[in-house]
């Protein structure tokens, strides 16, 4: 079986991206587990540093693992967005696949500097951990909101430049860059002519990252995929996105259905039954985006 890297990899060359797609209980993982399975395509389970702590590192690599290993399936597990070198020394020693070291919210200088210092640190104790750098505030939770928050880069004149991209992964030497080309975290909803909430987030800008895909050497990864327009989506991997992480979309799903069975099932108190409708839920939205990050539909 493939390493994480050489998925990406493949990926790449195929013109498809791996969808990345966070958990915070087995729930999740079990119905990303499945659509991928479905499908038959890799797939990259995420925990954040606050997912993490609530599900605990070391639960999560033994059961992606157990995964992997006894349905010989790519799998793989990230540390989504960690911010402290406390966390990625938790990561590495957890054992997981991939580590995002996240100093986006710092001056590109010092971002540099701390990201560089991580890179150093994860190689010293395992060459086989990928690591991603990120340049551009995209924003920090996976939420509904209601507008875009302060401080997003948003504006062309905020967004990645590919000269800077090029300078921070030959600096850093990460095997991962997330820029910022119009995403952000979270899917701002608005109330459509009929009162429908609908999704108003950013278009993003694809001439962009085609021009930071010939500017650096490494896969580009896409966050804050929840609430992007379908055709985005086609574009950006198209035009070199290798990676598109989605987790608000998963939320909700888990609320709104776990919402509805406790309606539906007042008496209830077995949780795998109450359960189960978030995990069909998030299940039907995984798959979903899968097919169209790899050209299934």
């Amino acid at each position: 079986m493939n390493n994480l890297k050489d998925v990406i990899d493949q990926a790449g060359k195929k013109g498809v991206a791996v969808g990345h797609f966070n958990i915070s209980d087995s729930v999740a993982l079990k119905a990303i587990f499945e659509a991928a399975q479905e499908l038959r395509v890799p797939v990259i389970i995420g925990t954040s540093e606050g997912e993490a702590k609530f599900l605990g590192r070391n639960m999560a690599s033994a059961m992606v693992k157990r995964l992997r290993v006894d349905n010989d399936f790519p799998i793989f597990l990230n540390s989504d967005h960690t911010h402290s070198m406390d966390e990625v020394r938790d990561a590495v020693s957890a054992g997981y696949d991939a580590i995002i070291f996240d100093a986006s919210k710092l001056p590109f200088e010092e971002n540099i500097k701390q990201t560089k210092l991580a890179v150093e640190y994860i190689r010293s104790k395992s060459k086989d951990i990928l690591i991603e750098g990120e340049i551009g505030f995209i924003g920090s939770s996976s939420q509904v909101l209601t507008a875009i928050p302060s401080g997003i880069a948003i504006s062309p004149e905020s967004l990645t430049k590919p000269e800077d991209a090029a300078r921070f992964v030959k600096e850093t030497g990460v095997d991962l860059l997330a820029p910022a080309v119009g995403n952000l975290h979270g899917i701002v909803m608005a109330p459509d002519a009929n009162g429908v909430l609908r999704s108003i987030n950013p278009r993003l800008d694809i001439k962009r990252i085609g021009e930071l895909k010939n500017a650096v050497n490494v896969p580009l990864v896409l966050h804050g995929g929840s609430g992007i327009a379908d055709d985005d989506f086609r574009s950006a991997i198209g035009s070199g996105i290798s990676i598109v992480h989605i987790n608000t979309e998963i939320r909700l799903a888990w609320k709104n259905k776990l919402e509805e069975s406790l309606k539906k099932n007042r008496d209830e108190v077995a949780p795998y039954k109450i359960l189960e409708p978030s995990l069909e839920g998030i299940r039907s939205v995984v798959k979903a985006r899968l097919q169209l990050f790899n050209k299934l539909i």
